[in-house]
């Protein structure tokens, strides 16, 4: 099976944790994918720092989980960027990754990963409140942000740590017990 068919299975079982701006970007490229529209950007190490510990504050490692950061979200994003998403969104994207980067240096006087935990947090809530304000267009955060969900909840940590794992080749059993706590489901 190719990565395509792979993450276009993984989007549709996903669809309720993730946008519908990022289901159509994936489905989009799918189906009008053209070798030749390749992204021209290239991220560095310190831009998969970055999305790592932006991935971190959306899904932090608990007592129970380790978090985005552990599952190797971070690299995932920029891969996913450059092989899935159309030339226009990666644009998008890096724009406004390079205005959140801008937005350190001038509110902070900091670069992103200097900044403490509670300054992300304060930068994270701005980021959100303007995805709100521009009624979900496509902006770093919100790609970010449903490329952590996808890419932490397909990962080994997301399916055997962070939920209840049914090895398969198993049986069905449609009225298996609950037991209060239980994580949901990943099979």
């Amino acid at each position: 099976m190719e990565r395509r068919e792979a993450l276009k299975k993984m989007a549709c079982l996903m669809g309720g944790a993730i946008s519908a701006t990022t289901m159509s970007v994936l489905f989009e490229s799918f189906t009008v994918y053209n070798p030749e529209q390749r992204t021209t950007y290239s991220f560095l190490a310190t831009d998969e720092e970055i999305f790592a510990e932006f991935a971190e504050i959306i899904l932090p490692t608990t007592t129970n989980s380790p978090g985005a950061k552990a599952a190797g979200v971070g690299t995932l994003i920029p891969l996913i960027i450059k092989d899935c998403y159309p030339p226009n969104l990666q644009k998008i994207f890096k724009k406004s990754f390079d205005d959140m980067l801008a937005k350190c240096r001038t509110k902070f006087n900091k670069e992103f990963l200097s900044l403490t935990s509670w300054e992300k947090n304060q930068l994270m809530d701005e980021l959100k409140q303007e995805t709100i304000d521009n009624n979900r267009e496509p902006s770093f955060f919100l790609i970010a942000r449903d490329l952590t969900l996808l890419g932490y909840f397909t990962s080994e940590i997301g399916c055997t740590i962070a939920r209840e794992y049914l090895p398969i080749p198993g049986k069905y059993d449609g009225n298996a017990d609950y037991i209060p706590g239980q994580k949901a489901w990943a099979i």
